[in-house]
């Protein structure tokens, strides 16, 4: 049976060209630190894959840091920085969450996007030296964030800002110039690069502390040899994404025709966050009633791979903090799935979805879907 992919927010396929790239490094050898001929050739690589991955965000070259994935750029961000207090919003990644057993968790609204008063009234409360980390883009409902307006407030209170834009780069064009944000996180096998490589952008004039020490590797930030395969993929994945993002953003037509379709045969059916500003290839449904997971095993059997909530959890389908935190309740957040289209998506993997949806639906709450 063939595959309906669609859970790309999740690891999306490696691109051709980054699948080159890799091979390529690992043909040519070679230590980025060495000085002889091989060495300088990999270092040559390494800069080339640093530029073009910087320009996918705007930024500039020399400011960015390659790590192991979004994970060690987030970590690296929020510990390095030497701030005493770390703030985040309710609905980051479990890699913000979990970066520090005394984070303080900053509430969201129904509407999926971080209470600025309330986030004003916490820096306000407490003037030890802070930062705040605040997605660009949900990675389970896709709702975009009120970044410049958090950053504004949090700059305002003396506090650094990092982003994780892991979700959104690739997807939506991202500058930092523009977001005016001190530290900003992607990662390589959301945007069809290799998985276990990341980048984090650090301003200028910010000087953060390594937390992984060893030789003088990435400005000292990042000790061990740098893995010039993934770095390799990862530039060149960042160089077509960055020449697909209208093509990425065309997207939007098929997660709306997919909600549509859903709606038409489903009535109990909930879209998160449909109303508020998203991610064009992001839809997390809900069936209420209905276990998240018994529905994306039931998709699964029909041949179509979605999600429920984020691929982070060891393969566990848990209940998800996001949806709580936006003040869901349990019948509907206990029932949504994660449906995410990428750059291999077609019209024809929406009607897969539908047509395995409509046969979810119809056996596992018969009373929710239309006749």
């Amino acid at each position: 049976m063939a595959i309906t992919y669609l859970d790309h927010n999740a690891t999306t396929p490696v691109r051709p060209e980054a699948m080159e790239a890799v091979l390529d490094a690992l043909r040519e050898g070679g230590n980025p630190s060495s000085v002889h001929a091989a060495g300088r050739t990999a270092r040559k690589r390494l800069e080339q894959a640093r530029r073009d991955v910087a320009a996918l965000i705007s930024a500039d070259a020399a400011r960015l840091i390659f790590t192991s994935g979004g994970t060690e750029a987030n970590a690296l961000a929020l510990l390095g920085s030497g701030r005493p207090r770390i703030l985040y919003s309710a609905i980051e990644h479990d890699s913000v969450r979990a970066a520090h057993p005394q984070a303080e968790a900053v509430p969201v609204t129904p509407e999926g996007i971080i209470d600025l008063d309330a986030l004003d009234s916490m820096l306000a409360a407490d003037s030890r030296p802070a930062i705040l980390s605040l997605m660009l883009a949900n990675n389970e409902t896709g709702i975009l964030q009120p970044v410049a307006e958090a950053r504004a407030i949090a700059h305002r209170h003396g506090a650094l800002v990092h982003c994780d834009a892991i979700q959104a780069a690739g997807k939506l064009p991202v500058d930092v110039a523009a977001l005016d944000v001190d530290l900003l996180s992607i990662s390589a096998h959301k945007i069809g690069g290799p998985p276990g490589v990341g980048a984090l952008y650090i301003r200028p004039d910010l000087e953060l502390a390594a937390i992984q020490r060893g030789g003088g590797q990435e400005r000292r930030l990042r000790g061990g040899t740098e893995n010039l395969p993934g770095i390799s993929g990862f530039g060149a994945a960042a160089q077509a994404a960055a020449s697909e993002i209208g093509q990425m953003q065309a997207l939007t037509g098929l997660r709306d025709a997919l909600e549509e379709g859903v709606m038409a045969v489903t009535l109990q059916a909930v879209i998160v966050g449909r109303d508020m500003p998203r991610l064009p290839n992001t839809s997390c449904i809900a069936l209420p009633g209905v276990k998240a997971e018994n529905i994306v095993m039931a998709l699964d059997l029909a041949g179509v791979a979605v999600s429920a909530g984020s691929a982070c959890s060891s393969g566990k389908v848990t209940a998800s903090h996001v949806l709580a935190a936006m003040g869901l309740p349990q019948e509907v957040a206990g029932g949504a799935i994660r449906v995410s289209f990428g750059w291999t998506s077609t019209a024809a993997d929406g009607e897969a979805f539908l047509a395995a949806w409509s046969q979810t639906a119809r056996r596992l709450r018969p009373m929710a879907v239309a006749s």
